[in-house]
């Protein structure tokens, strides 16, 4: 290759420093502290699913024209120890694109109910495809699960949900969008560590600027990685002396391995189980912060808690509230989460994954006649709940924890079940007022 290779060290600690907590394969950053039930898109679908999570990382960019703030990047850059050859090669021709702000600024009003989101990420064709690929790859995944003890089907399921099994990756230029939203998008800041960090992958001579490419948000290859968990955690597991996520499905799936045993996997573990509850369950318990033993969980009356290991701490899902399926999860379930951060998404890797066996079918009935709440819907539920004395925190049509939460205090309140789960019921009583 003729790119000159850049001081990797200081290069890294510039890009440490700027980014931010994300919530896919894009972040290697600590574990979540707590499980968010959202049901983001399937990424083999749409390429959002593989961007970071909405929230600002610095103030409003400045009103400068794209030349002069690539001009004062390429200072920066070299300054962290770019090539001058390389950054002009990069940049070579390089425009703002539209179409990345578009996409950085929607925001779905409307987002698919869980069970709506399993159905398609468990599909018949997907199930068929990775079971394919399991035999087509046996030896492959023999040796990255002995290097990594990382289990095959939740790579291959992984695979299948990141990017239809390599055949949806993205086609836009990396330097591009992230120049694009360095330039001009909501996270500027993190933006620069992402453009520092493809920097860095084109002076590795892995990928040329014109191949290096991937979703609106950056993220690239057969796993959606970002620049950043590429350069931390891409391998060449076939030898060829590149970290090829791309076109060689060995590195992508060796790279997705190597990411999931630094988020904590556990070798030969499930990653949770389906588990019925007693009649007079206290719901609040369904909060991910509440981790109990598995002893502790068969003592509460949970059922289907498989025998053995009575010691390990697992926590309680109920994806669609105390009306649906329950879920004890496990460190397995966690470490998916450090992939995508949507409890939506981590169900469908682990239901996947034991589908390509046979299993994965789910026994609860999902309430599929409930309308889940639109994204105005769940900010006035937001400033509703605020108004009558329970603090959902800032509203911004995002049920986490403090929402949860709130919700939870008003359903103790009206006697309800505790599961924390929006509903048009609950919002419908808000509106009736005190």
């Amino acid at each position: 290759m003729l790119y000159t290779f850049v001081p990797v060290l200081l290069l890294r600690t510039l890009v440490a420093g700027s980014a931010l907590s994300i919530v896919v394969a894009c972040a290697a950053e600590p574990p979540a502290p707590h499980l968010q039930n959202t049901t983001a898109p399937l990424p083999a679908q749409q390429a959002t699913q593989a961007s970071p999570t909405p929230l600002e990382d610095d103030a409003a960019p400045p009103q400068q024209t794209f030349e002069a703030w690539r001009d004062a990047f390429r200072d920066e850059a070299l300054q962290a120890g770019v090539s001058p050859d390389l950054f002009d090669r990069a940049f070579a021709g390089v425009t703002p694109d539209p179409s990345i702000i578009a996409a950085d600024q929607s925001q779905p009003e409307f987002n698919r109910p869980v069970w709506q989101y399993l159905d398609g990420a468990l599909s018949d064709q997907r199930v068929r495809g990775g079971r394919r690929l399991l035999r087509e790859h046996a030896n492959t995944l023999d040796g990255i699960e002995a290097r990594y003890g990382v289990d095959r089907t939740a790579l291959v399921a992984i695979w299948g949900l990141e990017s239809s099994f390599g055949q949806i990756q993205g086609d836009k230029s990396v330097i591009r969008s992230l120049a694009t939203l360095a330039h001009e998008g909501r996270r500027p800041g993190f933006a620069r560590s992402q453009l520092l960090a493809a920097l860095d992958i084109l002076a590795h001579g892995d990928v040329p600027p014109e191949q290096l490419r991937g979703s609106w948000a950056g993220a690239m290859g057969q796993t959606q990685f970002i620049p950043t968990t590429y350069n931390t955690h891409a391998v060449d597991f076939d030898g060829d002396g590149r970290r090829d996520i791309w076109n060689s499905p060995a590195d992508a799936l060796a790279s997705a391995a190597h990411y999931l045993q630094a988020s904590g996997w556990r070798a030969n573990e499930p990653w949770g189980f389906e588990v019925s509850l007693p009649t007079d369950f206290d719901y609040a318990l369904a909060d991910p912060a509440i981790r109990k033993p598995l002893g502790e969980w068969r003592r509460l009356g949970l059922e289907n808690i498989p025998q053995g290991r009575d010691e390990a701490m697992a926590s309680l899902l109920l994806p669609a509230g105390y009306r649906g399926p329950a879920f004890l999860l496990l460190d397995n379930f966690r470490a998916i989460l450090r992939y995508n951060n949507s409890s939506s998404y981590a169900l469908a890797i682990g239901l996947l994954s034991e589908r390509f066996d046979g299993g994965g079918q789910v026994k609860g009935d999902w309430p599929r006649s409930e309308l889940p709440l639109s994204r105005s819907e769940r900010l006035e539920l937001q400033e509703r709940l605020q108004q009558q004395g329970f603090d959902p925190g800032v509203a911004d049509g995002i049920i986490g924890a403090n929402t949860r939460n709130a919700i939870r205090g008003f359903q103790q309140q009206l006697g309800w079940p505790a599961d924390g789960h929006p509903t048009q019921e609950l919002l419908g009583r808000l509106r009736a007022g005190p």
